[in-house]
């Protein structure tokens, strides 16, 4: 019989939000080094729901050490890991290697500091990073209050205040300011050089 969400929740819902990180991420994670979308979940949780970080160890371990057979698996019973490009007979180690890491972060209180720009302005194209930032200065020129630039921020998907001491506002223009700077590492056109 299948698992009712409330069951599935309560034995799989955390390992479920560690394993979606690794959406279109390489799981390349080390015993030494955890990998982006690891380090990724881990910024998340610290910075919203810390005591999410406990359970999720606990499913990782349990899932490594009795990973379900087939019979459970198409009986809807478990949990199925989705492709994360590792072999079958890698997965095991892999989890335990990822619950290792979060209770190595949980132990230590090492928290990634929050880097959501910085994370997206490194992964997209120059662009896109311009036109955000056009669309971010635009949204500023309505010369909205603050509570309107909160409600916006809110329907754009922000499921978090911005840092403190920033307002809603205030923040907009820091992530503007931010984005406008040019990287480094920035592609801007093509290579010239041969």
């Amino acid at each position: 019989m299948p698992l009712s969400p409330f069951e599935h929740d309560r034995r799989h819902g955390e390992l479920d939000q560690v394993i979606r990180a690794y959406a279109g991420e390489p799981a390349d994670d080390t015993p030494d080094k955890p990998s982006q979308a690891l380090t990724a979940y881990l910024r998340h949780t610290w910075h919203t729901r810390p005591w999410a970080l406990a359970t999720a160890e606990t499913q990782l371990r349990e899932y490594a050490r009795n990973p379900p057979g087939r019979l459970r698996l198409r009986l809807g019973e478990f949990y199925v890991i989705p492709d994360v490009g590792l072999p079958e007979q890698d997965i095991q180690q892999w989890l335990s290697c990822l619950a290792d890491h979060i209770k190595r972060s949980v132990e230590t209180g090492a928290a990634p500091p929050p880097a959501t720009v910085d994370d997206y302005a490194a992964g997209i194209h120059p662009q896109l990073v311009a036109r955000l930032v056009g669309e971010l200065r635009e949204l500023l020129a309505l010369d909205l209050d603050e509570s309107d630039h909160a409600l916006a921020v809110a329907e754009l998907g922000m499921e978090v205040d911005p840092p403190a001491p920033y307002s809603p506002g205030a923040w907009l223009t820091l992530v503007a300011e931010r984005l406008e700077s040019p990287r480094a590492d920035a592609d801007y056109g093509p290579d010239t050089a041969h």
